[in-house]
């Protein structure tokens, strides 16, 4: 009985030591695999990464964390994988373990946040990209300033993403990358020659890179339909620079800025309030759309709103002249307006031109001639009536009167004339008629 136990003890013994050299050689390489053999597994896992094999890459990726759980290059390469699988949430706690071996892993910092900022994690995101930002990097480290770069990006930051990206493009030989980046980010920025001038560069390095000749051919048209829009506004062709700005608007209907910037110029070629109140509820701080929507009130003769807007550019700019004299001119239209307002007295637009005006006055003259009336009282009414029309068709049909009356002053009114009126009681000629008495026939004359 005891040499069958033996026997048998004999045989359990064997069989653990038979399966310890099993599991012996199923781990050989792996948990305690050598150096060597860890950096064979990342070279495949980077051939099969590269060549699309995600399943294998990260296989040998498996293999080449267990063999070495203090290496925080294989924890970011294994998570770049999950990333490339679109498993973000596989490779967040290698990110995590790859920064807490090594703190200051910019890339692993910067993928990290990316997650966190794509989950929601404001907070979060924000903490790793400011980690970021904050390190110390050396002035000669390209990719060190790239990836801080891109950080300040996530952060809405981009002047300071261009501050890091220039010196790239001199620390690199070939550096496209960093030139059409640089290119996109001052496109955004409205700042359209920047960004041409960079794009060009990169084509310098390359002409056929496709990248930066799409992004050369949008920048520059959109360029070339910016200088050519300002241009027709110097010669006062206002039309033609509306028809650019539309074009601009169809051209590049994503950034904000040139939106913005179309329908603000738009706004002052066409000076109508409704395009100016878009352009001012796009941006409500631009001084230059409250000054052009001020000048649509007050060809619309609405002097009160006109006022407002400039006491509201006024206050984000205290020191613009320009916004200070429309503002005073306003005030002076306003209270022009509740004295007479020759473009109300004949029912013309501000804008009017002299034929219009003329036009204007011959049927309200006619109309409002005191013969028509029989009534002694409607007599008085219709001469009245009549002095101001005729006052309001000299004042707009003479320059420089109209002129004065535009700037805020009657060159009708005593007070303002500080010498009287032009005869009597405004009449603008050297005579008024009513005072003869008699009847009134009148010739009207251009």
């Amino acid at each position: 009985m005891e040499s069958g136990r033996r026997k048998g003890l004999s045989g359990v013994l064997s069989s653990l030591s038979l399966l310890c050299v099993i599991l012996d050689l199923q781990l050989d390489g792996v948990l305690g695999a050598t150096h060597v053999e860890i950096e064979q597994h990342l070279e495949m896992g980077r051939k099969l990464l590269a060549a699309g094999q995600l399943a294998e890459a990260l296989s040998h990726y498996h293999s080449a964390v267990e063999g070495d759980s203090k290496n925080y290059l294989t924890y970011y390469k294994r998570a770049a994988v999950f990333l490339a699988m679109g498993k973000s949430k596989s490779a967040l706690p290698d990110l995590t373990r790859a920064i807490q071996l090594k703190p200051d892993f910019l890339a692993a910092r910067l993928q990290r946040g990316n997650i966190f900022l794509k989950q929601g994690n404001t907070q979060e995101a924000r903490e790793d990209f400011e980690a970021v930002v904050s390190l110390d990097l050396s002035p000669w480290d390209p990719e060190s300033r790239e990836l801080r770069a891109e950080c300040y990006i996530r952060l809405g930051d981009p002047r300071k993403a261009i501050q890091d990206l220039t010196p790239t493009t001199r620390l690199r030989n070939d550096n496209r990358g960093a030139f059409l980046k640089l290119s996109t980010l001052h496109y955004d920025l409205g700042e359209h020659q920047e960004s041409l001038g960079h794009v060009r560069e990169c084509l310098k390095l390359d002409q056929d890179d496709k990248e930066c000749l799409s992004r050369y051919k949008q920048v520059k048209k959109l360029s070339k339909q910016l200088d050519s829009a300002e241009e027709h506004i110097q010669e006062e062709r206002y039309q033609d620079a509306i028809d650019k700005y539309e074009s601009v608007m169809r051209t590049e209907p994503n950034v904000l800025y040139y939106t913005n910037k179309a329908k603000e110029r738009i706004c002052f070629c066409l000076v109508k309030v409704d395009i100016c109140s878009e352009a001012h509820q796009r941006d409500p701080r631009n001084i230059n759309i409250l000054r052009d929507r001020a000048e649509a009130f007050i060809l619309n003769q609405d002097y009160e709103k006109a006022v407002e807007d400039y006491q509201e550019a006024r206050e984000f700019d205290k020191e613009n002249n320009e916004i200070r004299e429309g503002l005073e001119r306003a005030q002076k239209l306003l209270k022009l307006s509740r004295k007479r307002d020759y473009y109300k007295i004949l029912g013309v637009n501000r804008s009017a031109n002299k034929q219009e005006i003329i036009k204007a006055y011959r049927k309200l003259a006619q109309q409002w001639h005191p013969d028509n009336f029989r009534e002694e009282s409607e007599k008085k009414e219709a001469e009245k009536r009549f002095i101001d029309i005729a006052s309001a068709k000299e004042v707009l049909t003479d320059p420089e009167m109209r002129q004065k009356f535009d700037s805020g002053e009657d060159p009708l009114d005593p007070e303002s004339q500080q010498g009287g009126g032009q005869g009597g009681q405004g009449w603008p000629f050297h005579f008024n008629p009513f005072e003869s008495g008699g009847n009134y026939h009148f010739k009207f004359h251009h």
